[in-house]
């Protein structure tokens, strides 16, 4: 595990707590490898913290972008001793109306990272969650909503981002019996045909060495070393690959 990215969990830690306990972050709900990381002691660390918001995405990115640089990069500097930029991310991938990004960078005389703060939003059929970690309260989604979240990212994202697949080999219990669906539901309402689908999971099966490597890099840069070691012996990227593929076709109906 790289030391950067042990330094970077324990800055997730201190800015996650500080949105949870901030006006800015009622309503707001902890989303993605991060919510698993802190909430379901998962064994992958993330590379950044995602929350989904409800309303008005362009409204809450100032806003938490105003308590970072408020609040949040002062705390990092006092409790971890690292200095801090907040901005909002600007380019051609930073004007989606689904997602909005704030860029968090952190620095000290050993080591420099960035953490991207993103505000999106999944579909959730069922009410928020709360979970505590160390006494903080946050708020989340449904452990079904989040994991099918993760499914309609693999199915949908224009590039594939394979520490999903590792999150849905993790979390792939967190399913339940109407899972089915509840997917089908949610990717026809945002435009997801059954022949898009049918295509993602063609070439997952069709490029399973180009998948099942880049599976195998995710699970060397962010795994925990020990549960690295574990998927290693029990067959590594491919194992988890097949895995993921056989759920998928379960849940979609495939």
């Amino acid at each position: 595990m790289h030391e950067s990215l042990c330094e970077k969990d324990k800055v997730q830690r201190v800015v996650a707590r500080l949105v949870a306990t901030s006006p800015a972050g009622v309503n707001l709900l902890l989303i993605g490898g991060f919510r698993y990381r802190l909430l379901d002691n998962s064994q992958r660390m993330s590379v950044d913290i995602d929350y989904h918001w409800g309303g008005d995405l362009e409204a809450k990115q100032s806003e938490l972008l105003s308590l970072c640089r408020r609040t949040i990069l002062g705390q990092v500097r006092r409790e971890l001793g690292y200095e801090g930029s907040a901005s909002g991310k600007t380019g051609p991938d930073a004007d989606s109306p689904k997602v909005k990004f704030i860029d968090l960078r952190f620095w000290n005389e050993d080591l420099q990272f960035e953490i991207p703060l993103e505000i999106t939003q999944i579909i959730c059929l069922d009410p928020p969650t709360i979970r505590t970690a160390g006494g903080t309260v946050h708020a989340t989604p449904s452990d079904a909503d989040l994991i099918e979240s993760k499914i309609i990212a693999v199915l949908n994202r224009p590039f594939l981002q394979h520490r999903d697949l590792l999150d849905v080999f993790l979390y792939g219990d967190k399913l339940r019996s109407d899972s089915p669906a509840r997917l089908n539901h949610k990717l026809a309402s945002i435009g997801i045909a059954p022949e898009t689908v049918t295509a993602k999971l063609k070439d997952l099966a069709a490029h399973t060495d180009y998948h099942a490597k880049a599976i195998e890099r995710v699970i060397e840069e962010q795994m925990e070393e020990a549960a690295g070691r574990q998927l290693a012996a029990a067959g590594g990227g491919r194992a988890v690959l097949e895995s993921v593929l056989s759920l998928l076709k379960r849940c979609c109906s495939l």
